[in-house]
């Protein structure tokens, strides 16, 4: 019976990166298998064959990890930058897993996001076919008019050729001093809710992920963490014992 597996597949599901960068890593010839480089389409044991990345070796045997955690303004959604002043690993020392963020949330926003050493898992959730949904709470200092919602909703461009697709602007509250408005989108271009907003001529106070895909920010606070529930995974259509369900 041949046990070997793609050397990619390998390199994602021990939670080191997606499965796109591991073909990029790849490609590059930054992977060796039993210390030669190896190509596209190259397979391994997982059990038996040592698979390293720039020297580092990969652990197909880790234990997989699922954490939501409410990254405050200021830090970074990165595990390594040298011009950042707060990354939002350091607020993840109790857990000794090296943990990738699910996505970007610019250092000015707050809220959501995930976390994860499991490259599936991370591929699954921001791939764009699959249209994971992800509510924001934005707050801006002056009042917000129907046509404004109404223009995002549609769809508009954002500038360097993107045009987003429609998405669901809800009106929580409105006056002359502060409005509060409920966006949810189904793609992640960069800084797409702030740039949707300039454009529509509103200016972003205070943004904050309250959801991705179901899974809710709900009691935690600043800088607090959690792990996902099994529930939760389901939500994201992450099955019983983190089998890969399709979407």
């Amino acid at each position: 019976m041949d046990n070997k597996i793609r050397i990619q597949k390998i390199i994602a599901d021990s939670g080191y990166c997606s499965r796109r960068k591991a073909e990029a890593y790849i490609e590059s010839a930054q992977v060796k298998l039993n210390g030669r480089p190896v190509k596209l389409g190259d397979k391994a044991n997982p059990h038996k064959d040592i698979i390293t990345i720039n020297g580092e070796k990969i652990n197909s045997g880790k234990k997989m990890r699922y954490i939501k955690l409410y990254k405050p303004r200021g830090y970074q959604c990165t595990n390594a930058d040298p011009h950042a002043k707060k990354l939002i690993t350091e607020l993840l020392k109790s857990i000794p897993e090296r943990l990738y963020p699910v996505g970007r949330l610019d250092v000015s926003s707050e809220g959501l996001i995930l976390l994860t050493n499991d490259g599936e898992f991370a591929n699954r959730i921001t791939h764009p076919k699959n249209g994971i949904k992800k509510t924001y709470r934005v707050t801006v200092p002056h009042e917000v008019t129907e046509d404004k919602a109404l223009l995002m909703k549609d769809g508009l461009d954002i500038g360097d050729g993107e045009i987003t697709q429609p998405c669901v602007v809800e009106i929580v509250s409105a006056d002359k001093e502060r409005s509060i408005l409920r966006i949810t989108i189904s793609e992640g271009k960069n800084r797409q809710i702030r740039r949707m907003c300039e454009v529509a001529g509103l200016k972003v106070s205070r943004l904050k992920r309250v959801s991705v895909g179901g899974v809710k920010l709900g009691m935690l606070k600043p800088g607090e963490h959690a792990e996902l529930t099994e529930g939760e995974l389901r939500l994201l259509n992450y099955g019983k014992d983190n089998k890969r369900r399709k979407i």
